[in-house]
């Protein structure tokens, strides 16, 4: 092989990667998202200036937050997980689980409450589930959660709020 025959087959393999790279990435929840139109918008510097940096990158860039780190992961109270973005009741504390995932988990939402697309961002196939009302991502749902349901609802802490019930 020759000095050019291998700068020629890495500038090849480096193009792969670039095309593999963006075929990943096409298809993700964003898309679909862009055609629906929401009840509560907002330019981005209104929710920059309503959210955390942590709660924007999470609702409106469909970020995730480390597991383990939410304190509503812990929240045992009894009341509702609203959307960090709009205040819509996402998620009732009769349906939270601990799914041993590090994240806040449910076996249901509220009926109305959220949106489903489809996720295919990483090579793979999943249900991104965002608050109906401001569109806002929240996480993604699996077919591995407990009875009734068997999903889990994969929820990210920071996308959230807790409303405790009155006593």
């Amino acid at each position: 092989m020759t000095r050019r025959d291998f700068l020629w087959s890495g500038a090849a393999a480096m193009a792969l990667a670039a095309g593999a790279a963006a075929m990943l990435r096409m298809g993700g929840s964003q898309d679909a998202l862009a055609a629906e139109t929401f009840e509560v918008t907002k330019t981005d510097a209104e929710w920059h200036a309503i959210l955390s940096d942590a709660a924007y990158n999470v609702l409106r860039k469909e970020g995730t937050e480390y597991p383990g780190t939410s304190p509503l992961l812990n929240e045992h109270r009894k009341g509702v997980f609203a959307c960090a973005g709009c205040d819509l009741p996402l998620y009732s504390s009769e349906t939270k689980f601990d799914s041993g995932t590090g994240w806040p988990s449910f076996w249901q939402e509220i009926p109305n409450a959220v949106g489903k697309t489809v996720d295919r961002s990483l090579g793979m196939t999943r249900t991104e589930v965002h608050c109906r009302r401001c569109g806002g991502h929240l996480g993604h749902v699996f077919d591995d959660g407990p009875p009734p349901t068997g999903l889990r609802h994969c929820i990210n802490g920071v996308a959230l709020s807790f409303k405790p019930a009155a006593a």
